[in-house]
């Protein structure tokens, strides 16, 4: 005879088998789960709840209650019915002052041409002995890659910061109210030099969520490109070292480094409008290739894949590109 609130099973399921026994159809279940002899009764549960209710004990854990009423001599219930009871009727919570974060809004940025949108960002290059760095500042635009301003100081200032970004903007002849710098919310990056500087400029500023990385992605992608470089080494015996290092760095990475990200074009090109011109030649030189030999190609006229319109930081869910195909150029034979 099985136990209340059990499943009667067949003789064959019994034995171990697992398929159900086609000759007793579906399971039937017995009857509900008896209560428990030892649970409180509907009298008992209201008095402890009336206890913990009460004026004298609504600010008091339950743990501090049962203590309390145990040194008067009264037992309720076990802490734990307590809880339980609490919970069931909506009344366990935290009671204390809970510290309140700021909501602070996804930054969506968009660049469809150059010196639209910057960003910048503060990394540490290590210095000749343990810990000791340099603090390597980079300003990047984001549509082009192209470094527009940098420099490595012995620390981080946001006086230096004010510095580079005036320098910087003055360099590249940027109007009032059509840039946008991003950085993160580090504290040269939100400090009052800063912030008047830009103000002045007529800049707009734009920074990161804590803690979160992928709001500032291309200023994060250039430190790894950087320092996963061949040529990196792993202290720099002085400043002038890594500042001789860095200008190295950016002459290349700037007029030499055929970027993934900008159709393998140079941040150079892109940035100062030859990149058209790159792509006419590149084009000519497949054209020449296919007419040569078309075989090589089965007919199908190569082309190069289009360059990126736009630049996103965080693109709204109908920006986000779906997965690429390639579509390519065909030709009549």
């Amino acid at each position: 005879m099985p136990r209340h609130g059990s499943v009667a099973r067949c003789p064959r399921q019994a034995q171990g088998t697992r398929t159900p026994c086609r000759l007793c159809g579906a399971a039937a279940i017995l009857g509900a789960k008896a209560s428990s002899p030892l649970a409180l009764s509907e009298a008992e549960q209201t008095l402890v709840l009336q206890a913990l209710c009460s004026e004298r004990f609504c600010d008091t854990a339950p743990a501090a209650v049962h203590a309390t009423l145990l040194d008067e001599g009264t037992y309720l219930g076990s802490v734990r019915t307590m809880y339980r009871l609490l919970a069931a009727n909506a009344s366990s919570a935290e009671r204390r002052r809970q510290r309140s974060h700021s909501a602070y809004a996804k930054p969506e940025l968009l660049a469809l041409a150059p010196n639209q949108v910057w960003s910048w960002d503060i990394t540490k290059l290590k210095g000749p002995v343990k810990w000791t760095c340099f603090h390597l500042y980079v300003i990047l635009d984001i549509f082009s890659r192209y470094v527009v301003g940098w420099l490595i100081a012995p620390s981080e200032s946001a006086e230096l910061a004010q510095q580079l970004i005036a320098d910087t903007v003055s360099r590249h002849d940027v109007m009032p109210g059509a840039l946008t710098l991003h950085a993160d919310r580090g504290t040269s990056m939100r400090s009052k030099p800063v912030a008047s500087l830009l103000v002045d400029l007529d800049v707009a500023k734009s920074h990161s969520r804590p803690y979160t990385s992928d709001d500032n992605p291309y200023s994060e992608s250039h430190f790894k490109t950087m320092k996963y470089r061949p040529d990196f080494p792993q202290r720099f015996s002085s400043i002038e070292d890594a500042r001789c290092h860095c200008q190295t760095f950016f002459a290349w990475y700037n007029a030499q480094h055929y970027h993934s990200g900008i159709g393998h074009m140079t941040p150079h090109s892109v940035h100062f409008g030859q990149a058209q011109a790159m792509r006419e030649v590149r084009q000519a030189t497949l054209n020449a290739a296919f007419s040569a030999t078309p075989n090589r190609f089965k007919g199908i006229r190569p082309c190069l894949k289009p360059m990126p319109t736009a630049a996103w930081i965080n693109p709204p869910p109908a920006q986000r590109k779906p997965a690429e195909t390639e579509q390519p150029c065909t030709v009549n034979l």
